[in-house]
């Protein structure tokens, strides 16, 4: 059999990586995607090919007007399918400010990045999979989005990270309703605390936090944590659930008195 094909957005470090493992261990072949030269890069590609996965790297910022079909083009060349999409790939600001003092380089490159990469990645990655459904009537694809609770809690100090979100959390839905009568079903993984790169610099913030309560599970969520989540749903165990938000985070956002 032909093995199934994912292509993981920021797929070398942090939730992409830990997602991208959790593929290859299920025996999925991989490409995925980054901003970093394939030398820094290797360490990351071999712990997937010891897990079993052909792997495909493709240097890209998502957030350039050429990636999409970059990305499309060299998955058709190396593998000639492509059976999920996990767009993970994001940014934080560069520095936490107050939303009276943010700036719009900051804005912007946030929602170039965050929103309007991945949005125009799954349009093409969506004509791929119609193609594919259209020469395979029994194909069934598989689109996720990696968000945030901050897609639906508020951080003022972070204001555009948190309509990033947001606008993808939307995409979420509108790609699900779209695509859903052509058995591509489509997901939103909304992880919370999560000890990445992303959130060193605020390590200590969050153990204080954690450790008082803001989570019902008391301890930091892991990359692992999301890459089992989206695993999950690329297998298909979820197959009459499209457009559902899967929260992985500890029990952060439950409303409690």
């Amino acid at each position: 059999m032909t093995k199934k094909v994912a292509l993981v957005t920021g797929g070398t470090r942090g939730i992409g990586l830990a997602s991208a493992e959790a593929l290859a261990r299920e025996g999925w072949d991989l490409a995925v995607c980054g901003v970093r030269g394939q030398e820094a890069v290797q360490p990351a590609l071999q712990k997937l090919r010891d897990a079993g996965a052909a792997v495909l790297y493709v240097r890209a910022d998502i957030g350039e007007d050429d990636a999409p079909e970059r990305l499309v083009s060299a998955v058709r060349e190396r593998f000639g399918r492509l059976d999920t999409l996990v767009n993970n790939a994001g940014v934080a600001p560069r520095e936490r400010k107050d939303i009276l003092e943010a700036t719009r380089e900051s804005f912007d490159r946030l929602i170039r990045v965050n929103l309007r990469g991945p949005y125009f990645l799954t349009q093409a990655v969506a004509r791929y999979l119609l193609e594919l459904k259209g020469a395979d009537p029994s194909f069934r694809g598989c689109i996720v989005f990696i968000t945030s609770i901050s897609a639906a809690v508020a951080s003022v100090n972070r204001g555009e990270y948190c309509i990033s979100k947001a606008g993808l959390s939307m995409a979420s839905l509108l790609w699900s309703t779209r695509l859903a009568g052509d058995g591509i079903a489509v997901y939103e993984v909304r992880p919370g605390i999560i000890k990445t790169d992303m959130t060193a610099g605020v390590t200590a913030k969050y153990d204080a936090l954690i450790e008082q309560g803001l989570t019902l599970q008391r301890r930091w969520g892991t990359p692992q944590d999301v890459g089992k989540a989206v695993a999950m749903l690329a297998r298909g165990d979820l197959a009459y659930s499209t457009a559902q938000v899967i929260t992985v985070d500890g029990g952060l956002t439950v409303r409690r008195l």
